[in-house]
């Protein structure tokens, strides 16, 4: 069993879903029960073996504060609905093991009296699946304490899994986690949803020209919920950049962008004239049209920035500003390492994003950098759930962790 929240986006659910596709090819036969409150449900495709279950939608618009997506109910009644679910899910389906993504407790706790059950019956082995970079540290702590996540860590999950390297970022270290939690910790290297594959007739390859000689450029928001400036500021700065290197674009608006804001981009790139510039929703292999590319300009979500990587292509990334600091983190740490350029969202404006696309049309730009990063992660979290299902349940009802005095209680 697999719980993912992703409530309006799609990152969470695309790494889960990769990895349950993975585990299908890897131990075929395996039953699959995917739980998670993305309004995109199986949007990347059905893994065979695999089920889906639909949780209400909630959005976090800050730490600490959810609301609903799209029922007109206070948030309690949502939260409880949600952790009902849960918990009947993993009495009746029984996993031999439940992988959860990114929160330990689930939102807002909803997840423990799943856990509290699983705990009694000893049945099932647990493990957390973490992207390396989750917030700013003093945040994670801050809310984690509140919230008892460490505390759900520290009773219930046999592994952490960290989706990154530790000389990147140490989640023990800037999150604080105390030495019982860490020593669960294995970092897998990146987790890449899917390795770009070999371009097909007429797509060209790394470093191909589109029709004319022009470089192509592709632009990408995710889920697109909140990737409109960044598209627009792309379609701003064509002219500059098409002025000193002929260029095609490609702006992919993601399926939660809301109707208006596509169809704005839609005239501004009709408006642009000559210059050849599409506003599509998604396409069905984006891997391999990232690898096509001369350039890409992205927002920094673990997924699309470990998907830029796994291409070479060279890449403009711009973060989301907020809720969390999340995505400015990565943008400067892999900028730091020369793997991406990036620009902040302060400071979006045409010029400023029209000389970082050309420096990623420079010639050797995409030469790989000094000390590329590891996205082995798919085939390492694998392994460790392989290892963990052939160790077998744990015997019989497992005891309660001790927890260091002053631990709050979870809510």
């Amino acid at each position: 069993m697999l719980y993912s929240q992703d409530g309006l986006g799609l990152g969470h659910l695309r790494r889960t879903s990769a990895i349950a596709g993975a585990v299908s090819a890897s131990m075929p036969g395996t039953a699959m029960l995917l739980v998670s409150d993305s309004p995109a449900g199986q949007f990347f495709g059905a893994v065979r073996n695999q089920d889906h279950l639909k949780l209400p939608s909630i959005l976090k618009v800050g730490p600490g504060d959810w609301r609903p997506v799209n029922l007109p109910v206070g948030f309690d009644e949502v939260q409880a609905l949600r952790r009902d679910l849960l918990r009947t899910a993993v009495l009746g389906f029984r996993p031999d093991l439940l992988l959860v993504d990114h929160m330990p407790h689930g939102a807002m706790g909803e997840l423990v009296p799943a856990l509290e059950a699983v705990r009694r019956t000893g049945a099932t082995r647990v493990v957390l699946g973490l992207r390396d970079i989750l917030d700013a540290p003093e945040v994670v702590r801050r809310r984690w304490l509140v919230e008892g996540a460490m505390d759900a860590i520290e009773r219930h999950y046999d592994r952490v899994l960290v989706y990154g390297r530790r000389e990147v970022f140490d989640v023990a270290e800037r999150y604080g986690f105390p030495p019982g939690v860490a020593a669960r910790l294995h970092y897998t290297g990146y987790l890449c949803a899917a390795r770009p594959g070999r371009p097909g007739r007429g797509s060209g390859g790394p470093g191909a020209r589109a029709r004319g000689g022009r470089a192509r450029l592709v632009a990408m928001v995710g889920g697109g919920a909140d990737g409109y400036e960044v598209l627009r500021a792309v379609l701003d700065a064509l002219p500059a950049v098409d002025a000193a290197r002929p260029c095609s674009a490609l702006l992919l608006t993601g399926p939660f962008m809301p109707k208006a804001g596509r169809q704005d981009l839609e005239r501004r790139a009709r408006d642009l004239g000559r210059l050849p510039a599409r506003v599509r929703e998604s396409v069905h292999d984006l891997p391999r049209l990232v690898a096509a590319a001369d350039a890409a300009v992205a927002m920094a979500g673990y997924n699309s920035s470990v998907e830029i990587l796994a291409a070479g292509t060279p890449a403009v990334l711009v973060p989301r500003p907020g809720p969390s600091a999340e995505q400015r983190t990565r943008a400067r740490l892999f900028a730091e390492r020369g793997w991406v350029r990036t620009v902040d969202p302060d400071e979006l404006a045409p010029a400023t994003l029209a000389a970082a696309v050309l420096d990623c049309l420079a010639p050797g730009a995409r030469a790989a950098p000094a000390g590329r990063p590891d996205l082995g992660g798919q085939a390492a979290v694998v392994a460790h759930l392989r290892a963990l299902l052939d160790a077998g349940p744990a015997p019989g009802p497992r005891p309660l962790r001790a927890l260091p005095a002053g631990t709050p209680p979870n809510p």
